[in-house]
């Protein structure tokens, strides 16, 4: 059975990930049969680049995904185009309704992105509100 799946690369404290397409015995980081893409967890945000149209191959010929391989290729939308080409839309539609998700997803990192933020200040007011009592209790 062929596996889509991450096969670690980089040095050491600093992983890259190539995105492959292996047989599922073969070990992590041994034989595969295809690189289809690149992730850089280290990168801020997250890099992920993937071959779609590979990507797209291997999931017709079979290929089963990673739960983390199969998180990447979510990110990037793949999955949900290839969810409505399997439903039978058109292009128009497809490209329509890619352009909403898009919309969509940079709404939700918006989100997450003004959470941190928030978390961030609350825990500065937090460490200052204890360095003050800690001055006045002195």
């Amino acid at each position: 059975m062929v596996k889509i799946r991450l096969r670690r690369a980089g040095r050491k404290k600093m992983p890259v990930y190539q995105i492959v397409a292996a047989d599922s015995r073969a070990p992590r980081d041994g034989k595969f049969l295809e690189v289809i893409g690149h992730y850089q967890p280290t990168a801020k945000p997250h890099a992920v680049n993937i071959d779609k149209e590979r990507v797209e191959y291997w999931l017709g010929v079979g290929a089963q995904p990673t739960d983390t391989a199969r998180s990447l290729i979510r990110t990037t939308g793949l999955l949900y185009e290839l969810n409505l080409k399997r439903r039978g839309r058109s292009e128009e539609e497809i490209a329509q309704e890619m352009e909403q998700w898009q919309q969509r997803n940079a709404e939700r990192l918006q989100k997450r992105l003004a959470v941190k933020a928030h978390r961030r200040q609350a825990k500065k007011d937090a460490e200052a509100a204890a360095a003050a009592s800690a001055e006045s209790a002195e």
